[in-house]
């Protein structure tokens, strides 16, 4: 029984767990296959001992040792988008088929690699590249491949989820749940990517590719992160019958594509809002079959891993029955790929929480509510708190407005000098 043989760069948190399923899992894999897989070279800086042990007469002293003739499947898992990307194209051009997790690559450069993979007759593995163990990539390519995609709906990043999740249950601030986060190794050392929203927007990036056969990239999704939600936000939140979650957002408009990364009020009995900790959760609205919810953890070493092996299955079959690019790597032939207009944010109408932070007297919410009407915002509900302070927050609920007029109206809000600092604006998705 002849195997198919893999070559692995990098074995950090993912490589480690790669190199921990492939060996304690041998036997079932081998059984599911009907083949075994070999993982014949891993190349990296260093290694950690336990990974070491398993990995005798495995480690090859330069990265091209991956790229020799013995090699069926190369695994990539070093992520950045330089090195990772050309190490990525060269195993292409040596007709290797490939396996990442690498969303920041996919989201910026995925259509190029996607491309070149298809003039070499290769495949591309990538579920691990967005919300690790949970096969949400595949859902999209084969399970929901009869359905038109209305909308998606996310929860893709578990540092965030853990910290809004934190804060409402255990009344911590942002600052300290995020050390919390850090201290449970749920947050890197710097959390940037993950709480300004950057994780997530390359993940969503992907999902509105695959979804609606487009070309997608990082950049162009609007990107807002958590850092200005404050424990009063998330109190008031529940008092209106909300949860904030920082939700990713893909649909198809007018024609046009509208795909945004920020925080969101979300009714408190969605499946989106009960979904806690580290967890992710990605709900799917299609045509056919209505409404699948997916709901998993992210991230980790073996959830994560996990996802990458069964890309490396998925391929090898398609290797021992040479039916190399069954599934299209974008989940639509590349003829039928689009390149849609990016629906800008200002277009969006919905409703909005607004807080204020007011000088506590007289006539500051006539002056507010007066401009707010001079540009069609209706307010719905007022959350005044008087605690005896020179400055106070007002908490403003409308009802369904333009997002350019919303703007428009705050930045002369903004400039009254009963005004102390910036408004926080939150989007509500029930109006959606």
């Amino acid at each position: 029984m002849e195997s198919v043989k893999v070559g692995l760069l990098g074995v950090g948190t993912v490589g480690s767990g790669v190199v921990k399923i492939l060996h304690d899992n041998a036997e079932i894999i081998r059984n599911r296959l009907g083949f075994d897989i070999e993982l014949k070279k891993v190349y990296a800086l260093s290694f950690k001992d336990d990974v070491k042990e398993l990995l005798k007469g495995k480690i090859a002293s330069t990265a091209e040792e991956l790229f020799s003739d013995e090699i069926d499947i190369v695994v990539e898992l070093i992520g950045g988008t330089t090195y990772a990307k050309e190490f990525i194209l060269k195993a292409i051009e040596k007709k290797k088929s490939v396996v990442t997790a690498n969303k920041a690559l996919l989201a910026e450069y995925g259509y190029e690699i996607f491309s070149k993979a298809f003039e070499n007759r290769v495949d591309v593995g990538y579920e691990a590249s967005v919300a690790g163990g949970i096969p949400i990539v595949k859902a999209i390519k084969e399970s929901l491949a009869a359905n038109n995609i209305k909308s998606i709906k996310a929860i893709v990043n578990g540092t965030c989820n853990y910290i809004l999740t934190e804060m409402l249950y255990n009344q911590m601030s942002f600052d300290e749940a995020l050390k919390d986060a850090q201290k449970k190794g749920f947050a890197e050392a710097d959390p940037t990517f993950d709480i300004e929203g950057i994780d997530s927007a390359h993940k969503m990036a992907i999902l509105a590719s695959i979804s609606f056969g487009d070309n997608v990239k990082a950049k162009e999704v609007h990107t807002e992160g958590i850092t200005r939600i404050t424990l009063l936000d998330i109190k008031f939140a529940e008092e209106l019958g909300y949860r904030i979650k920082l939700l990713g957002i893909a649909r198809l408009l007018d024609g046009k594509v509208d795909v945004r990364v920020h925080p969101t009020m979300v009714k408190k009995d969605d499946v989106l809002a009960k979904t806690d900790g580290e967890f992710n959760a990605i709900k799917v609205q299609t045509d056919m079959d209505d409404e699948t919810v997916y709901i998993g953890k992210g991230a980790g070493s073996l959830p994560t891993a996990s996802a990458v092996v069964a890309d490396i299955m998925d391929i090898a079959r398609n290797i021992k029955y040479n039916s190399h690019l069954r599934v299209p790597l974008m989940a639509f032939p590349f003829n039928f790929v689009k390149k849609r207009e990016i629906l800008s944010i200002d277009e969006l109408d919905m409703s909005y929480y607004l807080r204020f932070t007011v000088k506590d007297q007289a006539g500051v919410l006539s002056r507010i509510a007066g401009v707010l009407g001079d540009y069609n915002i209706s307010i719905k509900s007022v959350i005044q708190l008087n605690k005896g302070e020179y400055w106070v927050p007002l908490i403003v609920f409308t009802h369904r407005a333009k997002e350019k007029d919303v703007k428009q109206a705050l930045a002369i809000i903004e400039k009254m000098d009963v005004i102390k600092e910036k408004v926080l604006m939150i989007r509500v998705d029930n109006d959606e």
